[in-house]
C-alpha cells in the first residue's frame, strides 16, 4: 500500500484533508483529537467550530483553541499529500481498510500513521523486541537471535529503529528473510539515528517504517516515549532484552500490559545493571524468555485469533503465511493421528522435505508431534 490517496470506499479527498490537518494541529494528541471527534462528530465538524465552543472541550484552552481555528489558513496539508505521493508514502488514517487493526483497539490511537513501506495482512501477527540503547554484546545477541527465530515462525518484527537492542531486532529479522516494522520518534522521511539510514532503507523494502508525525519532522525527546504506545499496540506481546531501571523499554512493557498484551523479559547477569529492568519485570509476572518457543506456546491463543485486514479471523492465521510446498504438506493432515510415512505417499514428496516441513509447521503451532513417526493436524 503505497498511494497517499484514500481508496473509493474510504475517506474522500476533503475528508482526508479535515482529518489530517486536525491531526497536524500543534497540541492536538491522540486524546484531545478523541475527546473533540466525541463533541463534534468530525474533523470538519471540529475545525469550523466556533472558539466558545471549543474551549468547552476539556483540554482545549485559548491557545489551543486558537490554532484550531486558525489551521485552515496556518497548516498546507496539500503540500504534506504531495510530499508523500512523491516519496511514495502512504497516509493510513483511522478509518482506512489497512490501519492495523491491533492500533485502533488501544484507547490512544494515532490519527493518522505515515507509512514508507508495506503494512501487510500478516502483520497482525506481530512481537515487539525492544530495549536499551547501552546493549551488551550479550544483548544484542539475544534480540538478533530471538527475532531471527520468531521471524520464521511467521511473526513480525515490531522494533524502534533505536541503537542496540532495536537495531539488533530488525537486523535478525531481515537476516532471517522475515518481515520487520519500525516505528519513528520522527517523520518517516528523518530518519534517527541518521547512522541507521541503510537500515531503514532495508526495513521499508522488508516491511514498513511508521509514523505518526509529518514526514521531514524532527525527532524530539518527547516523541519517543510516545511512539512507545504504536510499538506496543501494534503487537501481540512485547519482549524486553537488556533494559536498566530507567529504560524507555519499560515504558514499552508498561503501555502493553494497560493495552491487554503480552510481556516478555530475557534474564540477564545480575552484576550487569542492563539487567535490572528485565528482572524487575519478570518478578512483576512478565514471562521469561530463554528461546522462542517460550514466546510461541505463550503467545498460541492469541495468534489463532489474530484478525486478518478483512476484519474477519481465521483458526489459523499462520497458515496465510505457508509456501505452497508447507501448504501441500498441511492439507494431507487431518484432526486425527497420521503416520510420517502415510504423510510421505500421500504428498509424493522425499522424506527429508516432508520432514523439514513438518519442522515448520510445528514451530508455527498448526501441527504436533504425538510420537516419533505420527503427526497430527491442531
Amino acid at each position: 500500500m503505497t498511494d497517499s490517496e484514500p481508496a473509493a470506499d474510504e475517506l474522500s479527498h476533503e475528508e482526508l484533508v479535515d482529518s489530517l490537518r486536525l491531526t497536524l494541529v500543534s497540541g492536538v494528541g491522540p486524546r484531545i483529537r478523541h475527546a473533540l471527534l466525541e463533541r463534534f462528530g468530525s474533523p470538519r465538524a471540529v475545525l469550523t467550530a466556533a472558539r466558545s465552543q471549543l474551549r468547552e472541550v476539556p483540554g482545549v484552552g485559548p491557545k489551543l483553541t486558537e490554532r484550531i481555528a486558525m489551521a485552515g489558513d496556518e497548516i498546507d496539508v496539500e503540500a504534506q499529500i504531495a510530499l508523500c505521493r512523491e516519496h511514495h508514502l502512504a497516509i493510513l488514517t483511522e478509518s482506512h481498510c489497512g490501519y492495523p487493526r491491533l492500533l485502533r483497539e488501544i484507547h490512544d490511537p494515532p490519527g493518522v500513521l505515515f507509512v514508507r513501506g508495506q503494512i501487510q495482512p500478516q502483520d497482525a501477527l506481530a512481537i515487539a523486541i525492544v530495549g536499551t540503547r547501552h546493549a551488551t554484546p550479550y544483548g544484542l545477541q539475544q534480540a538478533e537471535r530471538l527475532a531471527g527465530s520468531l521471524a520464521r515462525a511467521g511473526l513480525t518484527i515490531v522494533s524502534g529503529l533505536a541503537r542496540g537492542i532495536d537495531a539488533a531486532a530488525h537486523r535478525g529479522a531481515l537476516a532471517a528473510g522475515g518481515r520487520t516494522l519500525a516505528i519513528l520518534g520522527s517523520g518517516v522521511l528523518n530518519i534517527y539515528p541518521p547512522e541507521h539510514g541503510a537500515l531503514a532503507d532495508e526495513v521499508a523494502a522488508h516491511g514498513a517504517l511508521v509514523g505518526e508525525l509529518p514526514p521531514h519532522a524532527e525527532p524530539l525527546p518527547g516523541t519517543f516515549p510516545q511512539r512507545n504506545r504504536i510499538i506496543s499496540g501494534l503487537s501481540l506481546g512485547v519482549i524486553v532484552v537488556e533494559a536498566g531501571q530507567q529504560s524507555g523499554a519499560l515504558i514499552t512493557a508498561r503501555l502493553a500490559m494497560e493495552q491487554g498484551h503480552e510481556v516478555f523479559a530475557v534474564p540477564g547477569r545480575v552484576d550487569s545493571r542492563t539487567s535490572h529492568g528485565c528482572h524487575r519485570l519478570i518478578r512483576d509476572g512478565a514471562k521469561l524468555v530463554e528461546t522462542a518457543d517460550d514466546v510461541l506456546e505463550e503467545l498460541g491463543p492469541l495468534v489463532e485469533a489474530a484478525p486478518r485486514a478483512d476484519g474477519q479471523v481465521t483458526h489459523h492465521p499462520a497458515e496465510l503465511l505457508l509456501n505452497e510446498l508447507e501448504q501441500q504438506v498441511l492439507a494431507a493432515l487431518t484432526c486425527e493421528a497420521t503416520s510420517i510415512d502415510a504423510l510421505v505417499v500421500a504428498t509424493a514428496l522425499p522424506v527429508p522435505q516432508v520432514l523439514a516441513t513438518l519442522s515448520v509447521l510445528e514451530m508455527r503451532h498448526l501441527i504436533r508431534r504425538l510420537s516419533g513417526t505420527t503427526v497430527m493436524r491442531l
